[in-house]
């Protein structure tokens, strides 16, 4: 591990001084689970990381706003698991967030670290893609606000300007009756990256919508608004045939988790079974 400096900002405006003063040479601990390692393998070579644990403006809350709920930079996976608006209005991301990790990563990470590492295989990126998440960022320059679609570009890439963090992750709360469910594949129990992830929602107004992950440089959206899928009784040619182009988007590599082909095969198959679960959910309600 290189010798690096060390600074423990209290207030966002100092935090945002750092990063502008010191752009890519800086890097931002608060969960610290990504950092920590590459910090440790050497991959990562900072000359300055800026803690923002103490940073009150980064509160790790989740407050309901009336429209949305919105999740503090700072929050950590375990309180978003186990907070009752979360699981009752966002099930599929309760669902991706329990397979981050560990028990003890997920006491640690947070959901602003997972999505600015920007990692094709993130788990919660296709919840949050499903549920239409947008990104708060703070920067130098002022404040704004992104689709979570359009804030990851590629692996490791996101639109973060010098001098510029995310400051929360909001989720507009459903207006309508909604069913939705996460799945993922890997290698073996335990922890590991996805090789395929997905998530997969079903409106009342028979809008569906589907998000992949660990298919592409980064996760993409796609949404059916035919009410085709939505319809238990449709055709399965006619639903297959819509699954099908949404898979073709997907451009899968061949690594250690698996073939180019079996990825593609393995979409098909989990797509099926994410959207039974999420049509027998929204029928329950």
């Amino acid at each position: 591990m290189r010798a690096f400096a060390y600074a423990r900002p209290t207030t966002i405006a100092e935090a945002l001084a750092l990063l502008d003063e010191h752009g890519p040479e800086a890097r931002l601990l608060c969960g610290g689970t990504d950092l920590v390692v590459g910090l440790r393998k050497g991959t990562i070579r900072p000359r300055l990381v800026i803690d923002l644990k103490r940073v009150a403006e980064l509160r790790p809350e989740i407050v309901e706003t009336g429209s949305a709920l919105v999740f503090g930079a700072s929050g950590v996976l375990t309180d978003l698991i186990e907070d009752a608006r979360v699981q009752r209005h966002f099930p599929a991301l309760v669902e991706a967030a329990l397979v981050v990790g560990s028990v003890q990563i997920r006491n640690r990470a947070t959901l602003a670290g997972n999505i600015c590492n920007a990692s094709p295989a993130a788990d919660t990126a296709p919840a949050l893609l499903v549920y239409g998440a947008r990104v708060n960022l703070a920067g130098v320059d002022g404040r704004r606000s992104v689709a979570y679609d359009d804030f990851v570009m590629g692996p490791r890439q996101t639109l973060l300007r010098r001098g510029e963090l995310v400051a929360s992750i909001e989720l507009p709360l459903p207006s309508e009756p909604l069913g939705a469910a996460f799945a993922r594949l890997t290698r073996r129990r335990g922890v590991d990256l996805a090789t395929i992830s997905l998530c997969c929602s079903v409106s009342r107004s028979g809008v569906t919508r589907f998000a992949y992950g660990a298919v592409g440089p980064r996760p993409f959206l796609v949404t059916d608004a035919s009410g085709v899928l939505a319809d238990p009784a449709a055709g399965e040619p006619a639903r297959e045939e819509i699954l099908a182009r949404f898979i073709a988007q997907a451009s899968p590599i061949s690594d250690v988790r698996a073939s180019r082909e079996y990825r593609h095969a393995m979409l098909a198959v989990l797509s099926r079974r994410a959207l039974r679960t999420a049509i027998d959910r929204l029928a329950a309600q």
